[in-house]
């Protein structure tokens, strides 16, 4: 049956001449049909590169909304349009509106976690990738509120000494690690370097050897001389390790609940609903023309700066 759905998507995607992208906490089978697998960053640059009249976005609402910010005139689908974020969840942009009519000035630097409409209140958008080289961009005059994850936040102000005022939002994956569970495999495979996702708590944070974002994660485990590495971020993350350095061994951080992480919304998507949206294109990432207009100057900005 799977192989039959990949054909089929496959076909549909030629077709439809189609692009699919997919996030690299996507599962392997997405992951194994998709044109390009990758973190936020990229997955942005290769939206606005795109040479298709359709792109298929595997990942959550946000990241489609971005490849429609960055391609307004072209078709964009989300397999399942209930694939949310908690992040994103986190600041409604009605929040952010009022935050900002009580501090006019305030300089909004928005990790790429946010929706449409946060991002078109913002200054400049950044990711995990490049959030400290974005920051440090920032006018030394302005004072800067970043949204909506705080631990990034945190992080990046403390690898830039950028004060920073912080939106209390979180992803309610990376904060389900905790310092004891990290600790404890950690013990089990004493010679595997850990690393992890700025999302985690700073608990998480200290105990790791390299935080970084998950593109350089593969970096990092391919320049590294270690055999065995702990992952502390979204499951999904470990395929395209083992898929791009199989010579290496990849273990998954846990959590308190269980060996491994999944977000609920990544794994939404499926064959069979890539199948149907590029049969049906539909369902489509529509989005007011203003927001659009608004929207793409900051990320814009962020790709400008990030090169």
């Amino acid at each position: 049956m799977s192989d039959d759905l990949r054909e089929r998507v496959l076909r549909l995607k030629r077709e439809r001449n189609a692009v699919i992208l997919a996030h690299n906490y996507q599962t392997a089978d997405i992951q194994e049909v998709a044109d390009f697998v990758g973190d936020s960053l990229g997955l942005a640059r290769h939206a606005q590169a795109a040479d298709a009249e359709v792109i298929l976005f595997c990942g959550v609402h946000f990241m489609a909304e971005t490849a429609k910010i960055v391609n307004p005139d072209k078709t964009v689908l989300l397999p399942d349009l209930a694939a949310g974020c908690s992040l994103a969840d986190a600041c409604p942009a009605g929040e952010l509106e009022q935050y900002l009519t009580a501090r006019p000035g305030t300089y909004v630097v928005s990790y790429i976690n946010c929706s449409a409409a946060v991002k078109a209140l913002s200054d400049v958008i950044c990711t995990s990738g490049n959030a400290v080289k974005i920051v440090k961009q920032v006018p030394a005059d302005r004072d800067i509120l970043f949204v909506p994850d705080q631990n990034l936040g945190e992080w990046v102000t403390q690898q830039t000494g950028r004060a920073m005022e912080l939106w209390r939002g979180n992803c309610y994956v990376h904060v389900e690690f905790t310092h004891a569970s990290i600790q404890r495999i950690r013990a089990e495979y004493p010679a595997a370097p850990v690393i992890a996702h700025p999302e985690c708590t700073r608990a998480v944070r200290l105990l790791a050897d390299e935080v970084c974002s998950t593109e350089r994660m593969l970096d990092y485990c391919r320049q590294s001389p270690a055999a065995a590495f702990i992952i502390v971020t979204e499951s999904g993350m470990l395929h395209r390790l083992r898929r791009e350095l199989p010579g290496k061994t990849f273990i998954a951080g846990p959590t308190e609940l269980c060996a491994c992480n999944d977000c609920r919304f990544m794994k939404l998507n499926t064959l069979e609903k890539m199948a149907d949206a590029l049969e049906t294109l539909q369902p489509r990432i529509e989005l007011p023309v203003e927001i659009l207009a608004r929207a793409r100057a900051p990320l814009q900005r962020m790709l400008d700066w990030s090169r």
